[in-house]
């Protein structure tokens, strides 16, 4: 081994030991196995030679050095840790036959740039950049459109999220892409750190069944037009460490779900088991979709996952817990987070929450698992829509509690075009999808052992009639709503700041005189 690469070696921070510095070297250049950095030359074989030998040898590191190495996939192994340089950057190519297909030929089935499978102590480290080369997969000069039958519901009908002129908040067309961009399916001890993750095509940074995984330091930017280019995905995996990121992208910045599959994408193995033990701290979220998004259509159950000190701006949902299959979502803490969320254009998912709850079928035959035991505590948010939890008599929201919530409501430049709607996708119910509503500050529907305590609503001048109560439940088994602070009023003064319908076991310290009951017992 040359003094250069010992050295090189030793500085390198990958949390492998570098038993092999004599003998035989535990740090592959990838130079010395072909790449050229010149942002042109094709160097995928190059990549995977050096991580088969780093690999074959007992493990160690492939290094990255400065310069823009073009890349299709190919495949990360156990005992290797991929560390990029300051001012190295893996580029994906621009030529969708550059990617892996794993339908056989398929032109919609490509891999990204870097999948691992059933690999164990394995990681991404480094002060370089893995570029998606986004710009050669999207249509940027068209927004993607919701179907008309999808529109059948709402309160404007066709007019629904109207741009005038221009692509408004996107999201743009996709053409034929690769899929997520990074890959980490069946693997155990994994590490993501420091390393900027860039212009995803598709889900940046996926985990599917893996276990032990600490992912943090790292900035990930994707394009705000582009659809499904999420940030971390963590899939059916447990024991996940998320820190100190940095996350902005058009789609969900942070998606953890309980999907033993997921249509057509790689990574899944239908393997069923628990999802547990999953921890975010100290990130910032930006997100035309959700910045955090639990659930969707999981056949696996979530549960003990915490959230803490988190900044979620600029975005379309804040916070969102999805129960749509079997999988059920249990155990969950949010505290000390801030959330400030808007109203957007284009076929998003959201209307502009900051939290939001719901429980109802994705499809017609499925039985839907339980959503209990979620608290929120020292939330800040100002948003153009409310607090929205959504059940279903098959699917009561059950054990929600939410303690020092401070949200400011404030008027949307986007109301006439889109306010006063519900965005539950995906349900398999036409009439829920997307549907007028009213909006109150706090809506609640089945609902059981429901508590609000140290709440604080501020309203800023909305002149739109479908801005209605403070706090509005319907359909429930238990609520305590105590501690109430008002400030300000919505556009009519005359309705009751307190509506409650169809329920049993109120306790409230609230003034009677704002409380409208209906059929309370």
């Amino acid at each position: 081994m040359s003094i250069k690469n010992m050295i090189a070696s030793i500085i390198i921070m990958g949390g492998f030991s570098l038993h092999l510095l004599f003998g035989q070297p535990a740090l592959y250049n990838i130079v010395d196995f072909g790449a050229v950095g010149d942002g042109v030359t094709l160097n995928t074989q190059a990549f995977q030679d050096a991580v088969d030998r780093c690999s074959g040898t007992g493990g160690g590191t492939v290094y990255v050095p400065p310069g823009t190495f073009v890349t299709g996939s190919f495949i990360l192994s156990s005992r290797v840790n991929l560390y990029l340089e300051s001012g190295a950057t893996i580029l994906g190519s621009p030529n969708i036959r550059d990617y892996r297909d794993y339908f056989n030929g398929a032109d919609s089935s490509h891999y990204g740039i870097i999948y691992a499978e059933k690999a164990e102590n394995v990681s991404i480290t480094g002060f370089g950049a893995i570029h998606g080369n986004d710009r050669f997969f999207f249509e940027w000069d068209k927004a993607k459109k919701i179907e008309p039958s999808g529109l059948q519901y709402v309160r404007q009908l066709n007019l629904f999220r109207h741009v005038a002129s221009g692509i408004g908040d996107g999201p743009v067309v996709p053409k034929i892409r690769p899929r997520q961009m990074i890959i980490f399916s069946q693997c155990r001890d994994v590490t993501v750190r420091d390393v900027k993750l860039l212009a995803s095509p598709f889900w940046t940074l996926h985990f599917a069944d893996c276990d032990g995984v600490v992912v943090s330091g790292i900035r990930l930017w994707a394009d705000m037009l582009s659809p499904n280019a999420d940030g971390i995905d963590v899939t059916s995996s447990s024991n996940v460490l998320i820190s100190d990121c940095d996350i902005r992208c058009g789609d969900d910045c942070i998606a953890i779900t309980g999907y033993d599959h997921h249509f057509e994408l790689p990574g899944y193995h239908y393997i069923r088991h628990l999802s547990e033990n999953i921890s975010v701290s100290n990130c910032n979220l930006q997100s035309r979709s959700s910045g955090i998004r639990i659930g969707g259509l999981d056949q696996n159950s979530m549960r003990n996952y915490q959230f803490s000190n988190i900044n979620i701006t600029h975005s379309n949902r804040g916070i969102g817990l999805f129960l749509r299959d079997e999988g059920s979502i249990e155990n969950m803490t949010f505290s000390n987070i801030c959330i400030e969320t808007r109203l957007h254009t284009g076929d998003w998912w959201g209307h502009g929450e900051p939290i939001h709850i719901s429980a109802m079928r994705a499809k017609s035959d499925v039985k839907l698992g339980i959503l209990k035991n979620i608290r929120f505590t020292d939330i800040v948010c100002t948003s153009e829509s409310g607090i929205l939890l959504y059940g279903v008599d098959e699917g009561v929201l059950e054990n929600i509690s939410f303690r020092g919530v401070n949200l400011k409501l404030i008027d949307s430049p986007l109301n006439d075009v889109a306010g006063g709607n519900i965005d539950l996708r995906p349900v398999f119910d036409e009439r829920f999808q997307l549907f007028s509503h009213d909006i109150p500050a706090f809506l609640g529907r089945y609902v059981k052992n429901l508590s609000i305590d140290d709440l604080t609503v501020e309203w800023a001048p909305i002149d739109q009639p479908f801005i209605t109560n403070t706090i509005e439940i319907e359909q429930f088994d238990g609520v305590r709503i105590e501690n109430i602070r008002i400030e300000g009023k919505p556009n009519d003064a005359a309705k009751h700041a307190i509506v409650l319908k169809n329920g049993r076991a109120l306790q409230t310290n609230a003034p009677s005189q704002w409380i409208e009951k209906q059929n309370v017992k």
